[in-house]
C-alpha cells in the first residue's frame, strides 16, 4: 500500500498548482471547509487537499470515479467513518514513534498498539470492501492490496502473537524492591528482588513492617527477605509468561547504585526508573525480537490515507445533504484540456446549497453556462444585488470541485480542466493604503497576467471600479483585450457597462481565440430574476424598469403633483 492513493493513479506524474491566498479567500474555500467539518485536523487536512489543483484528465477521471464509490455506497463511508478513530491512534502511535526521548517500555507499547490497530483496520476494510461492489480504479486497487496484505502476511499468527505479547507486558503489575540506606539513613542504592503479577494491596505489609522495626533488637541481620515472601511474592506462574525468567538478570543488577552526591537529596525516584527501565529493556528486546518476523508489516502506508479517506467521506455526506434538499448535484465528465470548454446546465453557488442543507430559507436559481470558441470571455453587467458576484464564484467553485473529482452544484457539466483559478475580486481597504486602490488592483492584476496560461481561469469581480470611472474603463479595456490574447476563460463582472460595448471592434482589431461576450443579469418587471444570459448591458432599461415600479418616473411623479394640486 505504499505507494496507493485514492487521488491519483499510481505512478501518475500529474503536475499540481497552489491557489492564490486570494482565490482561497474569493472562492470562500474556509466557509466551504467549515461546512464539511469542525475538527481542525480534517479542515486542514481537506483544505491542503482542495487548494491544490491539477489539469491531468487522468487523475481527475480518477477522483471522480472514486467519489463516486463513496456517494453511491454509504455503508462504506459508515465503516470507513468508524475507523477514522483508530487510524487517529495509529497516526499519534507514528508520531510517538519518531520521538528518540521515549522510553524503550513505550516505544514497545505503542509499536504493539500500532501493530494491533493496523490489523483491525486491514480486517475491517477487507470485510467492507468484498461486501461491496466497488467500481472505481482506485478502490479496486485499495481491495486488491488489503486483500494481497491481509492474505499474505499470515494476519491470524499475527493477532495471536500481539495478544500473547500485549498480555506478557501488562501482566507486569508490582516490583519487589530491596533498599539499601547510607549513615544518615538516606535511600543511597536500589535492587530488584522479584517481579510480581499482582498488584500490592494488602496493607498487611505495613503493620508488618512496624511490627518488626518495634522489636527489641531493632535490626535484622543480613538481607533475607524470606519472611515477606510468603506475603506478597512473585507468582510462581510468571516464569511461564516470559517475565519471570527476567528475574535472574535483574538480580545481577541488585548492586547497580544511584548516588547523590547533593546532602539531603532523594535519589530513589530515579533509582527506581533506571532499574525498572533496564529490566523492562530485556522485555522489550524479546518482543522486538517476535515483530522482526512481521518486519514488513507497516501501518503508516495505511495512515497516509487518513486525509484522502476524510476528503471522500465528508464530501459525499454534504453532497447527500444537498440532494435531500432536491437541488441538482452531478458527476462532472472530462473532455480534453486544449478544448479550453465547458459546457454546465442548472449551475448554482455551493454556497447557497450548503445554507440550503443547514436549514435557512433560500431561494436558489440556477443557470446555464458555457465556454466554448464563440464565448470564452463574458463582462457581466446588471443590477446590484443581482448575482452577478454569485455566478462568477459559483463558475469557480464548480471547476474547483470537478478537478478533485468532486460532484458539482449543477444538473451536467463537461469541461476541460483548467490549470489554476485566479481572482480579483475587491481588495481589503487596509491593502491599499500604500498604492490607492487602482494601483493595488493593477499591481494584482500584473501578477496574475505573469503566470497565467491559456489554460488558467480568471474571475474578475468589480475589479478596476474606482471613482474615476474613466481610468478604471482604460485599464479594463487593455485587461480584456489581454485576456483574449492570452487564450483564457474568464469571467468579468463589473458596473462598467460601456466596457461591455463595443466588443465586436475588441474581438475584431485584437489577436487571440477567446472571443469576448457581453452577459447580464436579468430583470423581470423591475425585480431581480437572478438569471444570466447573453445580451447586451441593459443598465438603462433596468433603471426604468425599477423607476415604472417605484413611481419614479416623470410622467408618474407629474400625476402625483398635478393629483395632489387639483385636491387642494
Amino acid at each position: 500500500m505504499e505507494n496507493l492513493s485514492l487521488l491519483h493513479p499510481q505512478n501518475s506524474n500529474a503536475e499540481y498548482k497552489t491557489l492564490t491566498k486570494e482565490a482561497v479567500n474569493d472562492l470562500s474555500i474556509d466557509f466551504l471547509c467549515d461546512a464539511l467539518t469542525k475538527e481542525p485536523y480534517e479542515r486542514n487536512s481537506i483544505k491542503q487537499l482542495l487548494i491544490n489543483i491539477t489539469d491531468d484528465e487522468q487523475v481527475i477521471k480518477y477522483r471522480c470515479d472514486v467519489f463516486d464509490d463513496f456517494l453511491r455506497y454509504p455503508k462504506l463511508r459508515e465503516s470507513l467513518s468508524s475507523l477514522l478513530e483508530k487510524l487517529d491512534d495509529l497516526r499519534e502511535i507514528e508520531r510517538f514513534q519518531k520521538d528518540s526521548e521515549a522510553s524503550s517500555l513505550w516505544q514497545m507499547i505503542n509499536r504493539l498498539r500500532e501493530m494491533d490497530g493496523y490489523v483491525d483496520c486491514i480486517t475491517c476494510l477487507k470485510n467492507v470492501l468484498e461486501e461491496i461492489d466497488v467500481r472505481s480504479e482506485g478502490m479496486l486497487k485499495l481491495k486488491e492490496s488489503v486483500q494481497a496484505i491481509y492474505n499474505d502476511s499470515g494476519f491470524p499468527d499475527l493477532k495471536k502473537d500481539i495478544n500473547e505479547m500485549l498480555d506478557k507486558a501488562r501482566s507486569l503489575k508490582s516490583i519487589t524492591l530491596g533498599v539499601n540506606l547510607d549513615e544518615l539513613l538516606r535511600p543511597k542504592t536500589v535492587g530488584v528482588i522479584s517481579l510480581n503479577d499482582k498488584e500490592f494491596t494488602d496493607s498487611g505489609i505495613l503493620k508488618r513492617f512496624m511490627k518488626f522495626a518495634n522489636r527489641d533488637d531493632e535490626l535484622h541481620h543480613g538481607n533475607d527477605v524470606s519472611g515477606f515472601v510468603r506475603f506478597h511474592s512473585a507468582n510462581p506462574s510468571t516464569s511461564q509468561i516470559g517475565i519471570g525468567q527476567l528475574v535472574t538478570g535483574a538480580q545481577q543488577d541488585v548492586n547497580t547504585t544511584m548516588r547523590s552526591s547533593l546532602t539531603g537529596a532523594d535519589p530513589l525516584s530515579d533509582a527506581l526508573k533506571k532499574v525498572v527501565t533496564d529490566i523492562l529493556r530485556r522485555t522489550v528486546n524479546d518482543i522486538k525480537s517476535m515483530l522482526n518476523k512481521y518486519i514488513s508489516i507497516d501501518g503508516y502506508s495505511f495512515v497516509s490515507l487518513m486525509p484522502e479517506i476524510i476528503f471522500y467521506i465528508r464530501f459525499a455526506e454534504l453532497f447527500d445533504k444537498i440532494k435531500a434538499m432536491g437541488l441538482p448535484a452531478c458527476k462532472a465528465e472530462v473532455v480534453p484540456t486544449e478544448e479550453r470548454s465547458a459546457y454546465i446546465e442548472e449551475i448554482y453557488n455551493l454556497k447557497l446549497g450548503i445554507k440550503a442543507a443547514q436549514g435557512e430559507e433560500i431561494s436558489i436559481v440556477t443557470n446555464e453556462f458555457v465556454f466554448d470558441d464563440d464565448k470564452r470571455i463574458y463582462i457581466l453587467t446588471g443590477p446590484n444585488r443581482g448575482g452577478k458576484t454569485t455566478i462568477t464564484q459559483a463558475v469557480g467553485l464548480a471547476f474547483l470541485l470537478a478537478q478533485n473529482g468532486i460532484y458539482v452544484p449543477a444538473g451536467s457539466m463537461k469541461f476541460s480542466p483548467c490549470d489554476n483559478i485566479f481572482t480579483h475580486f475587491p481588495a481589503d481597504e487596509n491593502d491599499t493604503v500604500d498604492l490607492g486602490r487602482l494601483g493595488e488592483e493593477s499591481k494584482r492584476l500584473s501578477e496574475i497576467f505573469d503566470v497565467a496560461t491559456r489554460k488558467s481561469l480568471i474571475l474578475l469581480n468589480e475589479s478596476l471600479a474606482t471613482t474615476n470611472v474613466a481610468e478604471g474603463l482604460y485599464i479594463a479595456k487593455d485587461v480584456i483585450k489581454a485576456m483574449r490574447y492570452l487564450g483564457v476563460r474568464s469571467v468579468f463582472n463589473t458596473h462598467m457597462h460601456d466596457l461591455a460595448r463595443g466588443l465586436d471592434e475588441i474581438n475584431s482589431n485584437t489577436e487571440g481565440d477567446s472571443r469576448i461576450e457581453s452577459m447580464v443579469t436579468g430583470v423581470d418587471h423591475g425585480q431581480r430574476s437572478f438569471k444570466v444570459f447573453i445580451a447586451p448591458p441593459q443598465g438603462v432599461s433596468y433603471a426604468k424598469d425599477i423607476a415604472e415600479r417605484y413611481g419614479v418616473t416623470f410622467e408618474k411623479i407629474k400625476a402625483k403633483i398635478n393629483k395632489s394640486q387639483s385636491e387642494n
